[in-house]
């Protein structure tokens, strides 16, 4: 699966606001995994590109929230070859569980072409860290998007960061054209723990529309 072959989310025209692109019936999930449409991406093509960029090279990588695999393809094309890719996502919201489409279709996306190891954690990421053990130079938070469930993925699972490690929110800013507004989970938390927090041992170094990219103070990030 190439950039290519994706559906970016698009800001708003300069000047006019944000309106959701209208569903259409070939939007369903049946359709990507089927083959005759490609997979509809909940992020814009310059974050695709940020999300490439801060995972070149890692070797351990986790995404909690993974709708149809679009950003664990860009994690997946700039990782590390013997790296692996840790995608947590409980798959709950389909209608019929045994044909589950949307999860066909992540599988069909991340897996295409690739022999790089992808690990499936098919649960809500609160019950996927009770039994971790793997340290991370990675970790994308972008699932439940309630303020006290991003708060419970960060307290969670950035403990398992290592030293020189970032973690990435989305959905997590402000952006000119963008979707997001200030009453957004992600948005909150970020502004709370990180943007307006000086006593935070984590920094804000990268964002790009609505992704933010921190990496701890004491690391002299590049």
């Amino acid at each position: 699966m190439s950039d290519a072959k994706i559906q970016f989310a698009e800001a708003a025209p300069t000047g006019q606001p944000f309106r959701p692109r209208s569903p259409r019936f070939i939007d369903h999930p049946f359709f990507a995994w089927a083959g005759i449409r490609s997979p509809i991406a909940q992020h814009t093509a310059a974050e695709h590109g940020a999300l490439e960029r801060h995972a070149y090279g890692r070797k351990s990588l986790v995404e909690i929230g993974v709708a149809e695999g679009a950003s664990a393809v860009a994690l997946r094309t700039t990782m590390d070859s013997q790296g692996a890719l840790y995608l947590i996502d409980p798959f709950h919201l389909s209608r019929v569980r045994a044909l589950n489409f949307l999860r066909r279709a992540a599988r069909r996306a991340v897996s295409d072409g690739s022999s790089k190891k992808i690990i499936w954690i098919e649960s809500f990421s609160q019950d996927a860290i009770r039994n971790w053990h793997t340290a991370i130079d990675f970790l994308l938070i972008d699932g439940d998007h309630e303020e006290r469930a991003v708060e419970r993925d960060w307290t969670d699972w950035h403990p398992h960061v290592e030293q020189q490690g970032v973690v990435l929110f989305h959905d997590a800013r402000l952006f000119h054209g963008g979707w997001t507004s200030p009453d957004y989970g992600p948005v909150r938390f970020v502004d709370r723990e990180f943007r307006n927090n000086p006593a935070s041992s984590w920094k804000i170094v990268a964002e790009v529309d609505s992704l933010v990219v921190l990496a701890r103070k004491d690391h002299a990030f590049t």
